[in-house]
């Protein structure tokens, strides 16, 4: 028999706040963290706006000796964590430190390190490459950093499934548990692409919205004049228990994990299929592993990405699994505000969807100005309000077809 798994620890590092409070707080006051790039000079790109983590400072988080060892999304991970562990009062004693595991995912790592690194190639020769370069860049030296940080000697992974990655990680990270291979994971995700390569590669696909002169209302998910996603960064990271490891220690219990889906679309390498049938899949399959019915969830923190087929297919789906349900369901997507934090997202998310159901407050969807017809759910438009349900899923797709969708439930003992 599997083991309940409990959240006892959410840490966010977004667009909207470095803390996972003031984070929420903007969420619900429905702020906008989208604005003109500043991390580098934007002349000649198509896109000049994005959703920066502002007012970060690594030195609260990091031994300024230790910052050449890691690209951003690194430091992101740290910080992130650091609030989680704080939150969920968690002490990794070395008696249990073999039970504590940890699982960060990142779509792509340290790209600010590398478009860096080969810049003093190409002006150096290899004789200036950092001798840091490869462990400051690789996806895994997220989760490595922060075992060494913490000390947890548990199972140590890493998922990078693009804009799946976080959500894989949070689910992964709950098997983990359930199936007695940890007592508790630390586990989301992390991001820090906005980049010269990283926005000018996705302004070359035409994924990105170019509404430059109007960046808070650039991102606009479900909404009919939608043109695109805004990029993001930072991190979200949660603490999973066991329940009675987080009961013998008189944990802050938050939620419960309920139930984790996969799926793959195999279709195209960025476009959903016109069936939705990944993502139908893998709400299906998540409902599945929880036990739970439709009927049952009253919120879904959608992928929402803001790009004309994702919204309308993710809308397909929803429909297509809860059927007469899905006209009473609130659903909304905070990358609205936050940017698409691609390998991050869905541990952000997922951090975004348990602080909903412990306040029962449903995050809004901004920018939502004029319906399309293709998307016509509850989409929480604008402003956020009080709500009662039990449980909420958090979907996330990445490019690759590749699908997760993660199922919350309020505690009760």
């Amino acid at each position: 028999m599997s083991r309940r798994v409990v959240v006892t620890g959410v840490g966010l590092v977004s667009p909207d706040g470095v803390g996972t409070e003031p984070t929420w707080k903007n969420i619900l006051a429905g702020k906008s963290g989208v604005a003109p790039i500043t991390h580098f000079d934007t002349t000649g790109f198509s896109v000049t706006i994005a959703a920066e983590v502002k007012g970060f400072d690594p030195l609260q988080f990091v031994e300024k000796k230790e910052l050449k060892k890691m690209g951003l999304f690194i430091q992101f991970a740290l910080a992130a964590t650091e609030f989680a562990m704080e939150q969920s009062g968690l002490k990794i004693a070395p008696e249990f430190a073999g039970r504590v595991g940890v699982c960060i995912g990142s779509g792509i790592g340290g790209f600010d390190v590398i478009e860096r690194e080969h810049t003093a190639l190409m002006q150096g020769g290899p004789r200036r490459i950092s001798p840091f370069f490869i462990p400051a860049s690789i996806v895994n030296l997220a989760a490595g950093f922060v075992s060494i940080r913490w000390g947890a000697k548990g199972p140590n992974s890493a998922t990078c499934t693009a804009c799946t990655s976080s959500a894989h990680s949070v689910g992964d990270s709950f098997k983990i548990i359930a199936r007695s291979d940890a007592d508790v994971m630390i586990c989301g995700g992390a991001e820090a692409a906005i980049t010269p390569m990283g926005v000018g590669g996705f302004a070359a696909m035409r994924a990105l919205s170019t509404r430059n002169n109007e960046p808070e209302k650039a991102s606009r998910p479900f909404d009919r004049d939608r043109d695109g996603f805004v990029v993001g960064e930072g991190a979200g990271i949660l603490i999973l228990e066991e329940l009675g490891f987080a009961l013998r220690r008189g944990a802050p219990i938050i939620a419960e994990v309920a139930g984790y889906g996969m799926s793959g679309d195999a279709f195209h390498i960025t476009q959903p299929s016109e069936d939705a049938g990944g993502a139908t899949r893998v709400m299906h399959n998540t409902l599945a592993d929880a036990q739970a019915h439709p009927e049952q969830v009253g919120y879904i923190n959608a992928h929402g990405t803001s790009t004309l087929p994702n919204d309308r297919i993710e809308t397909v789906a929803i429909k297509k699994v809860f059927k007469d349900h899905a006209k009473k369901l609130a659903v909304s997507s905070t990358k609205s505000m936050t940017g698409h934090l691609l390998g991050g997202a869905g541990g952000l998310e997922a951090g975004l969807t348990v602080l909903a159901l412990r306040d029962q407050m449903l995050p809004p969807t901004i920018n939502y100005e004029n319906p399309d017809p293709d998307c016509d759910l509850d989409y929480i438009p604008n402003k956020a309000r009080a709500a009662s349900f039990e449980y909420a899923l958090s979907n996330s797709f990445g490019f690759g077809g590749t699908n997760a969708a993660i199922l919350f439930k309020r505690y009760e003992g």
